[in-house]
């Protein structure tokens, strides 16, 4: 079991102000398989006050030396890809091949989509007799989760470097590695003694520490809405900036028009994977009423195909859920919907028969389940989808609206003016048509309580921008 006891702190690897240390458990085995310090607040401050003295003279970088801070970053995640991989296949149980592509390919895409922006983002305009300045909001807390690890450090990060902010970053102590090789990246492509600050450590600590702090201009958060607003509460003394992206219940209408076998298989897939640990998922599939059960019996063979297994193994489909916590939620989940009646078309309670040990869950498909149940109102975060059926257009659009999540949709018609004119209904933050995937500089972000503000692209990056207006002088 290897150490991973110290925090980047201020360019430098450092040890805790106090040694508390936790156990990283491979999901696969449920075995400890590394150990990290766990932060607290003294060392909360300690990062803070780094963040601040780095912003004094980062905060007035030009364009071209962002640009060269960002681009050498960039080279460090191009040498770096296996490295990233395998830390986040450890430490959160995604197959080795979801851990090389989607996890670890966007987040140099995003990057490389954050450089082109950079250089050509207007941080002044002329309007009427002023100057507008777009400036950096100063240090920013960064708190992450487990899912999707390494993206979202790179999508939060990423975006305060190029808008000239300085960070201190809490990933989830869950999967903590990756965050790690990220700090290696940072220093090893140069970025300034304390632009970039790394510590380890639970929620109610070192979580608690960041957002409640003075010395913190803003805090990004990602999680469940349950720890969001937690977060807007401990920020609000300070009248601190909350950027947050939280859960979601996504729906995913399908029309009766369009190829049912080819479009429910690719749809169940898409929730299987990452172990259906997307906050952003299509867990609830509407088809109409006359093709429900042929819905749920396509939907039942995708699941009862998907292979489940050890993420090391490159068949592998699906791996485990990512923590024990997980795991037992998942199972509660599942047997809350046998309980309330929807019907169990694939999968079900406990591990895949052929696995005996690991955070292994079925993948699950529910048919005939109603907008009441707690399994079509509440975000599982697991493999299971509910199918719900739907009268009408009015009727789906209804039904997908009632949530009080927003962070995406999907639709599937091979009619384009339904389409949009459905989409434009729907109260979401992306809606997805016709399997169509975002691209690294799309927004990300929802409506309702699965957030504010947007990540990634233009958008993701003026989240981290003041608005300052000269008025006289020059500018008149």
């Amino acid at each position: 079991m290897k150490d991973y006891t110290q925090f980047y702190i201020d360019g430098r690897w450092v040890d805790p102000i106090v040694l508390n240390t936790m156990d990283v458990i491979d999901p696969s085995t449920e075995t400890p398989f590394a150990r990290i310090a766990m932060g607290s607040a003294a060392d909360v401050d300690l990062a803070v006050a780094a963040a601040r003295r780095a912003f004094d003279s980062y905060g007035q970088f030009s364009r071209s030396q962002r640009l060269d801070l960002l681009t050498g970053l960039l080279d460090q995640f191009k040498r770096r890809k296996d490295d990233f991989a395998h830390a986040i296949s450890a430490e959160m149980g995604a197959p080795i091949t979801l851990a090389k592509q989607p996890q670890t390919v966007p987040c140099i895409e995003m990057l490389q989509s954050m450089i082109d922006i950079l250089r050509e983002y207007p941080f002044e305009e002329k309007l009427d007799d002023s100057i507008i300045l777009k400036e950096p909001i100063g240090v920013v807390g960064v708190i992450t989760p487990w899912n999707w690890p390494l993206q979202q450090i790179v999508r939060k990060v990423g975006a305060a470097l190029a808008a000239g902010c300085t960070s201190v970053l809490k990933p989830s102590e869950i999967s903590p590695l990756s965050a790690l090789v990220f700090a290696e990246a940072v220093h090893d492509a140069g970025v300034p003694a304390g632009v970039v600050n790394v510590i380890n450590g639970d929620g109610p600590t070192v979580g608690q520490a960041i957002t409640a702090h003075p010395g913190i201009d803003m805090v990004t958060f990602t999680g469940s809405t349950r720890a969001g607003i937690q977060v807007a509460k401990s920020a609000a003394d300070t009248v601190k900036r909350v950027h947050q992206e939280l859960g979601g219940k996504s729906a995913n209408i399908i029309f009766d028009d369009v190829d049912l076998e080819q479009v429910v298989t690719r749809d169940v897939l898409t929730l299987m994977r990452n172990s259906g640990q997307t906050c952003n998922a299509p867990t609830r599939l509407l088809v109409h009423a006359s093709q429900h059960d042929q819905a749920a019996r396509i939907a039942g063979a995708a699941a009862d195909g998907v292979v489940v297994g050890n993420p090391r193994d490159a068949a592998t489909d699906m791996g485990p859920l990512s923590n024990r916590n997980q795991f037992d939620k998942v199972q509660r989940m599942i047997a809350g919907g046998i309980q309330e009646g929807a019907r169990l078309v694939a999968g079900g309670p406990g591990r895949p028969d052929h696995l005996d040990k690991g955070f292994y869950a079925r993948p699950t498909i529910f048919a005939d389940v109603t907008e009441t149940m707690t399994i079509a109102r509440e975000e599982i975060f697991g493999p299971v989808l509910c199918i719900l059926p739907y009268k009408d257009e009015d009727d789906a659009v209804r039904i997908a609206n009632n949530s009080e999540y927003g962070l995406a949709a999907y639709l599937s018609s091979t009619d384009p003016v339904r389409a949009r004119r459905v989409a434009a209904r729907l109260r979401a933050g992306n809606v997805h048509i016709n399997g169509g995937r975002a691209g690294p500089g799309t927004p990300f972000g929802g409506y309702k309580q699965s957030g504010n503000g947007r990540e990634k692209g233009v958008y993701g990056l003026e989240e981290f921008l003041e608005i300052k207006a000269l008025i006289g002088g020059e500018a008149s």
